[in-house]
Formats: C-alpha cells, structure tokens, sequence
C-alpha cells in the first residue's frame, strides 16, 4: 500500500437494529478493509420517506438542517470504523434525482458545509451513494462508487438521474460493478466510458466452519426478502412437491417480506406447514450461523447483481441449488459441478424440484473443500481487501487493473 491509509465510505444502506439485512454486503467490505488503515469513517445516509403536505416538509427539512450538525455523533462498527448514521428525510419518491440531491444536501448539513475529511472516498451505488460522496469530497480526493444496485435500469431510464451518472463518471476516479448484469447496462448506456467501469467484487467471510460436513439434503434454507423478486412462491411450491416424496425434508425462510402470509397460507393449504419455520430478518452473523446449520441453500431469484448468498452458502460449505438471475452464474464460474446445480428461471416449480433431484443423485460426487478454496482465492476477506487497497492508493490505471483481475480470476496478488 502507498500514499495515506484514510478512507471514507458513503452508503444509504447498513444493517441498523430494526433492518438488520439491509447493507449487509455494504458492512462485509467495511469489516474486510478497515483494519490496518488509519482511519475509516462510514457515513451511512438513511432515507426516511415521508407524505407530509409541501409546506410542512418544507419547515421539516430547514428545521432538521439546523439541527442534524448538532445531533449526529460518530460511532463505532465493524472492523475498527468510524460509523456516522445520519436519517435522510424525503417525501416518497420514485425520482432518482431527487433523493441523489438529497443525500448529497443532508450529508453536507452534517459534515457542516466542509468537505469530506479523506483523501479516499469510496460510496456506494451511484445514485444516491456516489453523487453525494462526489459532490462532499475534496478538490483533491479520490472518489470510488461499487456498483450493485438491481433498480439500476431505473435509474438510467429517468433523463435527469442518467446525466448525473453521466457526470459522476466523468469525474470519479472509477466505478466498480459487482458483476457483469450491473456492468452491462453502464457500457451500454456511456459507452464512451467503458474503460473507466471494472469489476470488484463484494468479500465474504471464509473463516467459520461448519461443525459437521452435510451429510444428506434434507434441511432446505432460503435467506432473503420474501417478495416476489426472490422467487419464493415456486419455492414453497417446489419443497412441498419433493416432501411428497421424502416428508423428511424441512424448509426455513430467514427473512421479511410482504408475501410472508401468502407464503404460510399456502404452506397450510399444501400440507406442509409441520416442515417450515419463518425466523423473520435476522442479523447477518445469525443468518450465517443458520447456513452451517443446515443442508442445502436454494436460492430461486428472478434477478441478482451479485448473488452474495449463495457464495457465503458455500463458504459455510453448503451446497446450493441456485437459479441462473445473473450474478451467480458469474460468482460460481468454475466450480457449479462441485458445490451447486444451477437451474433456469421459469415462472413455476418444476426446474427446482428437477435441479433438487439431481443435485441428490450426485451428492456424493461433490467437492465442497474444493470450491471453498477456489472462491476464497476470489472473494474472501484478504482477497477483496488486497484488491480494493491497489484501486485506493495506487497511481496507475486501477480501474483497467481491476477489470483483468475480474470476477473470473483471482483478486489476490
């Protein structure tokens, strides 16, 4: 590493006590690069929606400016930082230029009109995390932006918000994607700025092991938000279809969401509510703990930018039945036979109970050991922290660097 150890993170999302998942990746590449850096400060800018009528909003926001420099004091979090949690009040809204604008005001009001005290400012997703660090960090900071937001078609469809992300690329030092179903659409869409758009992956956590390797797959878990998006409709249908078969096996949903009474309906109209458990959201190291506790982890997404689940299913050494939404197919490149069985996504049950089956038959022909060591190489604690070190201080071509490193390679020197 060269050049001074002081980073700055901008993110809306991180677990907080009544939303535990939320930013759960955000805080793994906290946890992952803080320690041996000076300082690192993360400010996490928190959106608060609300319907007030205009005028009263209006006397909200001018009374909470006057006061939010004043109420907000640093804490502590993962892996020695700083963290600043400051509430973002808006009126709900789908305009992706106004909640970055937002952001960007709110977290001005709180560093007191200065600019952010680093020399290395990295946010997440471009709007609102990296407009907000860009438009906060000084003249002379190096601004990153992960992105990994799965609403990002949105985002660039909305006239106004494409141009700040136009601009925010135009002036940052670089932007990362988490896989290629994000980086796709920024190329697409700013071809002129293909070069300056890498890869970097999210780091997961290989230290704990399981106490007992799996034996049989009987012990279903799915980890996630309970909304259509998820898939877990065909999920229920698929568990309950293959219980037919084996009433051994067992189901539990570790996560909210607004399809969870539909979910436990269904379940008692299948027969099969004797065999599921709902835990609700639960903290990230809790939900890790329930992977090593149990068999198989399917995960059924319509849709994912990276697919940070399944990869922390496996280095729990859990098998995972997975649906080709994007990002796994990237995350698992190279060792699907040994630890996963990867089924198409299909409106309906039928591809799951199938993929269950096979992934059954061949059980025994797994090799978890093996796809853990292949994926740590890629995504582990050391690995991506290595890598996001190269990009922050380095004087050369990061973003280029970091696009030959990739997804499909190894992120470790």
């Amino acid at each position: 590493m060269s050049g001074p150890a002081n980073v700055a993170i901008v993110t809306p999302w991180y677990p907080t006590r009544q939303r535990p998942f939320l930013g759960a990746f955000v805080q793994a590449m906290v946890e992952a690069t803080a320690p041996g850096h000076d300082r690192v400060r993360l400010y996490h800018c928190e959106e608060w929606g609300h319907r007030l009528p205009p005028g009263t909003s209006d006397a909200v926001d001018q009374g909470y400016r006057e006061l939010i420099a004043h109420a907000v004091h640093p804490g502590r979090t993962v892996g020695g930082a700083e963290l600043v949690h400051l509430p973002v009040p808006l009126p709900v809204t789908t305009d992706y230029a106004a909640i970055a604008r937002r952001h960007e005001e709110t977290l001005r009001s709180v560093l007191g009109g200065q600019p952010i005290d680093a020399p290395v400012v990295h946010a997440h997703v471009g709007l609102p995390g990296g407009w907000a660090a860009l438009r906060n960090a000084r003249p002379d900071a190096r601004v990153f932006v992960t992105e990994h937001a799965t609403f990002l078609d949105l985002v660039l469809a909305q006239p106004e918000a494409r141009a700040m992300y136009e601009e925010l690329l135009q002036r940052c030092a670089g932007v990362f994607a988490v896989g290629e179903a994000v980086r796709r659409p920024l190329v697409e869409a700013f071809p002129q700025h293909a070069d300056r758009v890498g890869y970097l992956p999210n780091p997961i956590s290989f230290e704990q092991q399981r106490a007992a390797p799996v034996t049989a797959l009987r012990r279903w878990l799915f980890v996630g938000g309970l909304i259509p998006r998820k898939g877990v409709r065909w999920l229920l249908e698929a568990f309950a279809s293959c219980r037919a078969r084996d009433p051994e096996l067992t189901l539990t949903f570790v996560g909210e969401g607004e399809l969870r009474g539909q979910l436990q309906q269904r379940a008692e109209e299948l027969g099969v509510a004797d065999g599921l458990t709902f835990t609700g959201a639960v903290p990230p190291d809790r939900a890790l703990a329930l992977m090593r506790e149990h068999d198989l982890l399917v995960h059924p997404s319509r849709f994912e930018t990276f697919g940070m689940t399944v990869v922390e299913a496996v280095a729990a050494g859990l098998p995972v039945l997975v649906t080709r939404c994007g990002g796994p197919e990237e995350t698992l490149a190279g060792v699907e036979d040994a630890a996963a069985e990867l089924v198409d996504v299909e409106e309906g049950s039928e591809a799951l109970i199938a993929g269950y089956w096979r992934l059954r038959e061949r059980f025994d022909r797994l090799d978890l050991a093996g796809a853990q060591r292949e994926l740590a190489a890629r995504y582990s604690y050391p690995a991506v922290a290595r890598a996001h070190d190269r990009v922050w201080f380095s004087a050369g071509d990061s973003v280029a660097g970091a696009v030959q490193a990739g997804l499909g390679g190894r992120i470790d020197d």
